[in-house]
């Protein structure tokens, strides 16, 4: 195995908000320096409150404004300034902490940080691994109104940040350009890696899910089962939070459920929660630290998730799996690829239909617990949703690329 190489992270976000990515990327860099390596990772930096881990050393946070509907997360512009900006921040910290100069760039963004990571590479002469975390399509056509002006305006403007990056005007277009100076690509599912393929974003897009932390999970304590269910992410038009309340209010079940995250449509649902009278039924917890959203997953009677189209991987149902939880999965994608230990909700084309097919089988999940008859997670989850073994699977790549 290569020893000591130096890794620069880009995302979108800063890796101490919430969300699939960050944590992704949080545990690929404990797990990196923990085989030997070194990561630093470029973002926005946080505004609002908890910013503890502001000082780490290993962050390059550059000057961003807060999104006005959810302050948790940062913009930037990625111009020439933010390009010196860098370049000046990698040169301190080489100086500063006696570090290797980079070997590899890992870009994890769809948006400034992918356009800072592929031209802080071609700079630097350095080689890309691209990996792709979202369905920007699908999330586009969630939150923004009129999408097909929304993402050909993005292509406008991808293809000035990054010249040569090709034509077209879709998501998939959009895709393959930021994709197009990567030595390779990765994806954190086999559905996504045969989708972007089909689409021509790359040819050969390697399959390396996202893990758990193997640390907490052997730390984990035995919870007390909370016999309720839980939603775990980001509320946001696409993870589809206000359809499972309105599918929980017509199921008429009993169970209670803990609603875990932050984001802009917190205060639409619990309005929804409180004129429904769901208040004694349905908890607010707010975004909680990595191990206690664990220990609950773990407590919970099953994971609801919720988001159709948009999953890349869907880090809670593994997570839930790998806990011994199984889960409600409205995504066919994520189903199949759970292989068991799943509640299917039923594919319907109206969203009528949808929140009739989500209440059926909240209620198929009540009648499961009542009579002890849970499904069983997937065997293969347990065993290879840990972040050691993803992390063995990244070195590899990056190696294969360094060597060509």
């Amino acid at each position: 195995m290569t020893r000591g190489l130096h890794v620069v992270m880009f995302g979108d976000q800063h890796v101490e908000t919430s969300g699939g990515a960050q944590v992704a990327m949080r545990l690929q860099r404990k797990f990196l320096e923990r085989a030997g390596h070194t990561v630093t990772i470029v973002g926005p930096r946080r505004h609002g409150r908890n910013l503890s881990n502001m000082h780490d050393e290993a962050y390059v946070d550059l000057p961003s404004v807060p999104v006005p509907s959810d302050p948790e997360y940062s913009a930037l512009w990625p111009g020439a300034r933010a390009d010196r900006r860098v370049d000046a921040a990698l040169a301190r910290r080489l100086r500063r902490d006696g570090i290797r100069l980079p070997d590899v760039v890992h870009v994890q963004a769809d948006y400034w940080g992918a356009v800072l990571g592929h031209r802080f590479a071609v700079r630097s002469r350095l080689p890309v691994v691209h990996t792709m975390h979202n369905r920007v399509d699908v999330g586009i056509e969630a939150t923004a109104p009129l999408p097909g002006l929304v993402l050909a305006a993005l292509n406008v403007w991808r293809r000035r940040a990054l010249p040569g990056s090709g034509r077209g005007s879709d998501g998939w277009a959009y895709l393959r350009g930021i994709a197009a100076g990567a030595a390779a690509v990765t994806a954190p599912s086999a559905h996504f890696a045969r989708r972007l393929e089909r689409h021509g974003v790359f040819d050969d897009v390697d399959v390396i899910w996202n893990g758990i932390d193997d640390d907490v999970l052997a730390d984990l304590a035995a919870p007390a089962p909370s016999g309720g269910l839980i939603w775990v992410g980001r509320m946001s038009a696409e993870k589809r939070l206000l359809p499972f309340l309105q599918a929980y209010a017509a199921s008429r079940i009993r169970l209670p459920v803990e609603i875990v995250g932050a984001g802009f449509q917190r205060e639409d649902a619990e309005r929804f929660v409180a004129a429904r009278a769901l208040g004694d039924r349905v908890r607010f917890l707010g975004r909680l630290p990595y191990r206690e959203t664990l220990e609950r997953i773990a407590a919970a009677t099953a994971l609801v998730q919720t988001s159709i189209g948009f999953e890349t991987q869907g880090m809670t149902p593994f997570e839930a799996a790998q806990l011994g939880t199984p889960s409600v999965v409205s995504d066919p994608d994520v189903a199949r690829e759970m292989r068991g230990g799943v509640w299917r909700v039923h594919p319907a084309p109206t969203h009528t239909g949808r929140i009739q097919a989500l209440a059926a089988t909240l209620r198929a999940v009540e009648r499961d617990a009542q009579s002890g008859s849970l499904p069983e997670p997937s065997q293969r989850v347990r065993r290879e949703f840990v972040q050691s073994s993803r992390t063995e699977a990244m070195i590899a790549v990056y190696e294969r690329v360094l060597r060509g």
